[in-house]
C-alpha cells in the first residue's frame, strides 16, 4: 500500500517526476512508498481558449491565475492532506516542516505561473505559502520538486541508512560537520589526525566543534537562533 501520496497542481505536468524519477526518490517511487499525480490545471478552464490566466485587477504588468479555473482544479482532488502554494512570499521551508509533512499522509502542491494566483484562491483554500528561497523562479515547479525531495528521503525506508539523517545539517540547529574520505592525502591537503585516531570521543568532539564553527561563519542568523 503506497504511504505518503503527492498531488502536483501545474501547467506542465510533463515536469514530473524529473529527478524525483531517479535515484533514492525514483526507487522509492518505484517501490510504492510513496505516489506522485500529476493534475494539469487546464482541464479546468471551461471556455473554448482554455485560459487560467487573466489581467491583474487595478492594472500592471503580467497576468493572474484565474481563482475559478483553480478552484475546480484543487476541489477535484482536496482531502486531509495539506495544501501547499510554492510562493516568494510564503514561509521559509525548514527541516522541521520537512520531517512534519513527512510524518503526514501526504501533500497537494499548486504551482504558480505568470505574475501570481488570486488571493482569494490562496484563502477560499486554505494554502500554506512555502518559499525555498529568496529569489524568483519561472514557476512554482522547480519548487516542488525541491519540497518533495526534502520529503521523500526522510519516508521510512527511503535512505539505506536512517541515521545518516539525523546528523545533516539543519537537523541539530548547526551546519553538518566536513567529511573526509581516501585517499589520506590529496594534493598537499591531509585528513585530520583526529579523524583517523579511533577514538570516538574526541572524533564527535571535533565534528560537533567543525559544526559550531562552520554555523557561526556561514549562517550567524542559525547560531544566534540556537543561542538565544
Amino acid at each position: 500500500m503506497t504511504g505518503f501520496r503527492a498531488t502536483v497542481l501545474t501547467l506542465y505536468p510533463e515536469m514530473f517526476p524529473g529527478p524525483l524519477g531517479i535515484s533514492l526518490a525514483g526507487k522509492a517511487l518505484a517501490e510504492g512508498a510513496w505516489s506522485l499525480e500529476t493534475v494539469q490545471i487546464r482541464d479546468y478552464a471551461t471556455d473554448k481558449h482554455r485560459m487560467v490566466d487573466d489581467t491583474p485587477a487595478g492594472g500592471g504588468a503580467g497576468m493572474v491565475m484565474k481563482p475559478d479555473v483553480l478552484g475546480r482544479a484543487v476541489d477535484q482532488v482536496a482531502d486531509e492532506r495539506p495544501k501547499l502554494f510554492m510562493s516568494p512570499r510564503g514561509k521559509p521551508l525548514t527541516q522541521a516542516r520537512v520531517r512534519e509533512l513527512a510524518a503526514g499522509p501526504g501533500a497537494i502542491l499548486l504551482c504558480g505561473r505568470f505574475e501570481g494566483v488570486d488571493e482569494r484562491l490562496i484563502e477560499g483554500r486554505n494554502f500554506e505559502e512555502v518559499s525555498i528561497g529568496d529569489y524568483i523562479l519561472s514557476g512554482g515547479e522547480t519548487a516542488a520538486i525541491v519540497v518533495l525531495d526534502a520529503i521523500v528521503r526522510l519516508l521510512p525506508g527511503v535512505m539505506g541508512n536512517a541515521l545518516s539523517g539525523e546528523t545533516e545539517s539543519f537537523e541539530t540547529g548547526l551546519l553538518e560537520h566536513p567529511h573526509y574520505t581516501k585517499p589520506q592525502e590529496w594534493e598537499g591537503r591531509r585528513i585530520p589526525d583526529v579523524l583517523l585516531s579511533g577514538n570516538h570521543g574526541a572524533i564527535d568532539k571535533w565534528r560537533r566543534a567543525a559544526a559550531e564553527r562552520l554555523t557561526r561563519e556561514r549562517r550567524p542568523d542559525l547560531w544566534d537562533k540556537k543561542n538565544r
